[in-house]
């Protein structure tokens, strides 16, 4: 069962993203609180977005995300920042039902994307997410500024 997350989801919610840090090769560039995910999804300005997965009772995955904005389209659409579904439970179709709630999210707001990044190792969600139909942006190149190139530019 797909649903929104709620407050009393946030501490697995947060287990669940330092589990994905595992599984991604770097636990230790996770510094994720429950406080900070708490605010982020319902403090009184809402940044980002959540749903989690359920098995038995018990939240085994989530979707967190938020809005990004296309001036090509004029039209916002879905970052997906964190898929992950519990090792044990893959293979429920449980991924697929969080990117399918995401992808209905999308067409009922008039929404024109969907899109995440995947990390190039990762064979079998690059597989899973093709299969759904997702095509590689392979001529984009990410960038990122944090730590002190961030404050070095910050500062300028």
């Amino acid at each position: 069962m797909i649903r929104r997350a709620t407050p009393s989801d946030v501490d697995t919610m947060v287990q669940l993203v330092h589990d994905l840090a595992e599984y991604e090769k770097a636990p230790d560039e996770c510094t994720l609180t429950s406080e900070q995910l708490h605010t982020a999804l319902f403090g009184p300005a809402p940044t980002l977005f959540g749903h989690v997965a359920e098995l038995d009772g018990q939240v085994v995955g989530l979707a967190l995300w938020f809005l990004n904005f296309s001036t090509w389209t004029g039209t916002h659409g879905i970052y997906l920042e964190d898929l992950y579904v519990r090792p044990e439970t893959r293979g429920s179709g449980l991924g697929k039902a969080l990117l399918t709630t995401l992808a209905q999210e999308c067409v009922t707001r008039g929404y024109q994307r969907l899109e995440w990044s995947v990390l190039d190792w990762n064979t079998p969600a690059i597989d899973f997410y093709r299969s759904l139909g997702a095509v590689g942006m392979d001529e984009w190149t990410v960038n990122r500024l944090t730590g002190d190139a961030l404050a070095r530019l910050g500062a300028a």
